[in-house]
């Protein structure tokens, strides 16, 4: 494939647009807090649209219009189980993890949440909380690097090697220097671009096959099982797609957005922006490879790459129906959905390592500026790792995805939903909770006992566990529990 100079011109300039904020914010990072949170200085936009990019990913620009085109309307499942669980996620935890770290010895991270929250002296849950965002953060990373060099192979020909390391140097470049306020700030220009994306293409694509009524005819006449919500879907598996939604109360990349508001009453209407950026973006992707079914039957000729990879079908799509300038932007808008999503958990790796190992175990004292150049480390330990994970062609998107989803969302899910709304839950029941979650999670996904979604397992398991646990043991001291009444009374001050 010959290298289109308008798109190359159009991914440069986007890849430097974001270096450059990237150096713009490393002027603003002066302590580690700065370069982990922001200073807990962000808007109600900036925190919507910055949770909002870095929850999706190349996932869904990639990873759910090729489930739709080559499953359809079956696969949006995910979609309506991922609005009801982000929904719950903002309404019940969002603010009140906001004001809960700040009570909580000023919480940089989970695991520093996880540890002062249950009074953990052991530091047993600081470590356990880090070894595993560590582990399931490696493998999502990796899952940016696969969507970033799928991207680049496609739109320049290149071979799947070459194109992971050139997927992956801009974001791996901007985290290094700039931190949290780079990512965030990149976060809200690629989020905006992510929605112009995914309203503009599916539009054109239904204009493109001849109307709304003749797209529709065309999936049809197909097959009219592209239609069916239930198509090849029992009750497990209808189950299974909207148990996806419980991964939102555990995703350490998501929840790091919250603790960085710059207050709890931004929250509220950062959720209503984020939930309608959110609904929009879902439902173009959905569009998007749903009516691509129509287009590639009507243009068979176009079809070889979707062909072999449905994962392609919005690349395709762009790179046929739009001016060479458009298409490079419209593709700039998967290298943002790859960039915003990796650049937030190298920075999450990076501060697990940092933040709850090298300063918890090795260097207590350690400075600001020694702190914030071992995290930009870590960043770049944690990129080459997952760079390497990712070397293999076949590899997928959505499969590396739900591992990882399913691991944080088992793994935290529950124990900072008890833990933000429970003051009776004590550091016995958080550290059962997190092992039986992400064992459950490990285990499921080994030996497949059943065909469901192992978060749905691993969250309740982790669940029972906590409250037993809890229920057992001691309960928490009456300073934590006085800590804990305050950060609600905050949380419910108007």
């Amino acid at each position: 494939m010959s290298i289109s100079t308008p798109m190359l011109v159009t991914f440069i300039v986007y890849i430097l647009g974001m270096v450059l904020i990237g150096f713009i914010a490393y002027r603003s990072t002066k302590s580690f807090d700065d370069y982990i949170l922001g200073g807990r200085s962000l808007g109600s936009v900036v925190t919507a649209l910055s949770a909002g990019a870095s929850d999706m990913s190349g996932w869904l620009l990639m990873g759910l219009p090729g489930a739709i085109f080559l499953s359809g309307i079956s696969e949006s499942w995910i979609a309506i189980g991922l609005i009801i669980g982000a929904w719950l996620n903002w309404r019940i935890v969002a603010g009140r993890l906001r004001v809960q770290t700040e009570h909580h010895d000023n919480a940089l991270t989970l695991p520093d949440f996880f540890s002062s929250r249950f009074e953990d002296n052991s530091k047993l849950l600081r470590v356990i909380s880090a070894v595993v965002i560590l582990i399931f953060f490696t493998i999502y990373c990796a899952s940016g690097v696969v969507a970033g060099a799928r991207l680049f192979e496609s739109t320049f020909g290149m071979d799947y090697q070459t194109a992971l390391w050139a997927g992956a140097a801009a974001t791996i470049l901007y985290t290094l220097v700039g931190g949290f306020l780079a990512v965030s700030w990149t976060d809200t220009v690629q989020a905006s671009l992510m929605i112009f994306a995914l309203i503009l293409t599916p539009v054109i694509v239904i204009v493109a096959v001849g109307g709304l009524d003749e797209s529709m005819a065309v999936i049809k006449a197909k097959s009219l099982e592209n239609l069916d919500m239930l198509k090849g879907l029992n009750f497990v598996a209808v189950i299974s797609l909207l148990g996806w939604g419980l991964g939102y109360f555990g995703q350490p990349h998501i929840l790091a957005r919250f603790m960085a508001a710059d207050s709890h009453h931004t929250i509220r209407t950062a959720r209503r922006i984020g939930m309608i950026w959110m609904i929009l973006c879902l439902a173009g992707a959905v569009a998007v490879g749903f009516f691509g079914i129509a287009y590639f039957q009507n243009h068979p000729e176009h079809a070889a790459n979707v062909s072999q990879n449905g994962e392609r079908v919005f690349i395709e799509l762009a790179r046929i129906l739009f001016n060479p300038w458009i298409a490079g932007i419209l593709l700039s808008a998967i290298l943002a959905a790859v960039m915003s999503t990796l650049s937030c958990q190298l920075l999450v790796c990076s501060s697990a390592l940092t933040e709850d190992l090298y300063k918890g175990f090795l260097r207590k004292n350690a400075s600001q500026k020694e702190l914030v150049w071992v995290g930009r480390l870590m960043v770049l330990l944690i990129a080459l790792i997952a760079i390497s994970l990712a070397a293999n062609p076949e590899n997928r998107v959505l499969g590396l995805v739900s591992y990882a989803w399913a691991g944080f969302g088992a793994a935290f899910g529950p124990v900072v939903l008890f833990g933000v709304c429970w003051k009776r839950m004590t550091r016995n029941g958080a550290l059962a909770g997190m092992v039986v979650g992400a064992l459950t999670v490990l285990l499921w996904k080994s030996y497949g006992y059943t065909d469901l979604y192992e978060i749905i397992p691993g969250f309740a398991f982790a669940s029972i566990a906590i409250v037993v646990f809890s229920l057992l043991g001691r309960g928490p001291s009456e300073a934590a529990q006085q800590r804990f009444a305050a950060a609600e009374a905050e949380y419910q001050s108007k």
